[in-house]
Parts: structure tokens; sequence; C-alpha cells
């Protein structure tokens, strides 16, 4: 890393024909080559980077591969690639840098699932001063994209980081993030890998009764919550979008908050034209119901027109709803940000 933003790579491939840099990093200009010196180390100087949190990998003869010399990587479930983080600083702390604020904490907790039938696992973060006080919280429940596994709105998102920061700044209210697996996987490192047998697709169908009918009394039997519609809300990421969406805008007995970021819905994703149905039948029902109902994407996102389409459908029908574009594709600087500016909008 260098003052200017530009940042060096480097990788010891003495018999590799072709080493070039791969990923977000390189911001849809494709691969970058490396250039190879004589005693083997393959180097890259990229140009000036804007300030963020960067995905990359190598391209080593064709084949994908981690830096090995960066402990920092990218946690993601079973059968998808791996990839490295490189985080270039800004000029003042985002609301993802860890600053001197008071901090929350997040926990993990097993349980067994009924509707799946193994052990999974949630992370929950609890905001300061929770053990020390008596009080009751509202519930967020925030769920990952299908490139990440449980922990990764922490890992990858900070989500943790971001609430700790808005909350010193007195932009949100204080409140409890259940972070739930979204696949139909059991719980990482607590035995051989077990899955749902004859799963293949995205989306789980038993995540729903996962959710509603163990998880959400489980939250509620270990958590000093607040119980009623008005304190939960479920917000989402791509896959996680479009379960937030369909799960939410399907139950407004449960959820007053409702939250899609980069949704991942439609024809070749989660098809939520039932749920739709039901929310634009009654608008006045429906404006009642929800407290916000937040669509967001980034321009460049191959899921932009589908989260498009669903803003302008829910105009057309006069659903009260927020809509908002960033720039960006399907990549965690856009979810960050969505969770940032949406947080506010939580609990008032």
């Amino acid at each position: 890393m260098h003052p200017d933003r530009t940042v060096t790579f480097r990788y010891r491939a003495p018999k590799a024909k072709e080493v070039s840099l791969i990923g977000e990093i390189t911001q849809r200009k494709g691969p970058l080559p490396l250039s190879k010196d004589e005693s083997g180390i393959w180097t890259l100087t990229t140009a000036p980077l804007k300030p963020e949190i960067w995905i990359y990998n190598f391209l080593v003869d064709g084949v994908d591969v981690l830096d090995p010399s960066n402990p920092a990587i990218k946690p993601v479930p079973p059968g998808q690639l791996i990839s490295n983080f490189v985080e270039v600083p800004g000029d003042s702390p985002f609301d993802y840098d860890s600053q001197a604020v008071p901090h929350g904490e997040v926990r993990m907790m097993l349980y067994e699932s009924a509707a799946m039938g193994f052990t999974r696992t949630l992370w929950v973060y609890t905001p300061p001063g929770y053990d020390t006080s008596k009080k009751r919280y509202p519930v967020l429940y925030l769920l990952h994209g299908n490139g990440e596994e449980v922990s990764g709105w922490v890992r990858n998102g900070r989500a943790n980081v971001i609430l700790d920061n808005l909350l010193a700044q007195g932009k949100i209210q204080p409140m409890i993030v259940v972070m739930p697996q979204g696949h139909a996987l059991q719980a990482p490192g607590v035995e051989p890998l077990k899955r749902v047998t004859g799963e293949t697709s995205m989306f789980s169908p038993l995540f729903p009764k996962d959710l509603l009918e163990q998880i959400i009394p489980l939250v509620e039997k270990s958590y000093r919550a607040k119980t009623s519609r008005d304190s939960r809300a479920i917000a989402g990421l791509s896959m996680g979008g479009g379960q937030a969406l369909s799960i939410g805008l399907g139950h407004p007995e449960l959820f007053k908050y409702v939250l899609g970021y980069s949704a991942a819905i439609g024809p070749n994703f989660l098809d939520i034209q039932e749920v739709l149905n039901r929310v634009t039948a009654n608008p006045q029902s429906t404006n009642r119901d929800f407290g916000l109902i937040w669509i967001s994407c980034g321009q460049q996102d191959f899921l932009y027109k589908a989260n498009e389409s669903l803003h302008e459908d829910l105009t057309n029908h006069g659903i009260n709803h927020k809509y908002v574009e960033t720039e960006g594709t399907h990549v965690w600087s856009v979810w960050r940000k969505n969770l940032s500016a949406s947080l506010p909008l939580l609990f008032r």
C-alpha cells in the first residue's frame, strides 16, 4: 500500500507462464497482467484506488488462486471461490472502520434445527451495555447472500462495527441483530459437513420454516427481545434480500420493516410474484402494515433491472416504499452503504 493509494501485488511463481490480478479490485477492467522478474516474482502496481475494502484473486495459468501472503480472506460457503481482501484507507474513518466508541458483542448460538435435521448456528449482535441493562430491544433479522456463509455480515460487511458507530453518533436505536444461516447447511466446524438431502436450489424452501418457527422463538426466549411486530425488521442482501422480501412482505403480522439490498428476485432467482399480488391487492392495508419497505441496488448490478421493476410495480400500485440506486455492481461496497443508510430508519 502506497501513500497515493496505489497497491503493489507480488506473487512468487517461477514456473508460471501467466499471472493476472482479477476480482472486484480491477473495477470491471478485466484481468490485469503481472510482470515477472528474473527471480520468478510477478509484480503489479495498480492505478490509485478509491478508499474501499477490495476483493481480489490471482489468476495463475488459468487457475484462480489465493494470495498466500495475505491472511485477510473472504469467508464463503462450501464449493465457492475463496478470495482475499485488501483495504485502501480514506482520509477519515468510514462507518465500517472501528472507532473509539462503546462496542457491542457478537455471539454464536448453536441450535438443533427441527426443519433441517442437524445443528445450525446464529450469529447475534447485542448492543453496548446489553449485559448490564434490563431493557428489551427491537430485533433486526439480517440475512446474508449466496456468496457468504453465516459470518458474512460481520466478517465481510462489518455490520457490528457499523452498528457501534451509528449508535455512538445517535443515528440509530439500540437493537439486537440476528444473522442466521441462509443455506440449507449445518453449522460450520461442528462435524463432517451435512446438507439437506436433495436440495440444490439457492433458496431453500426450509429456510422460512426454520426462521419463523424456530429461530424467532429461540431468540425471543434467549435474549431480551421485544416481541411485537413493531419491533421486528428483516433485511438481506442478494439471496438474503430475496428471502427478506418474500418472508417479510408475506408476514405483515410479524414484521413491520422489510428491506432488500440488491435482492435476488425474478424468474431466474426467487419468484416473489405471489407475495406481491397480496401486497398490491390492498395498498391501504399494506401502507398501514409496513413502517418501511426498502429496495436498493447498484446501477451496474446484474440484478438492477429486477429491483427497478419491483420499485415501478410498487409505485404503480401506490405502495409506500424507499427506493435507492447507487453506483456499483454486486459487491460489498454497495451493501455496507445500504446498511448504513437504512438502519436509521428502523424502530423510530
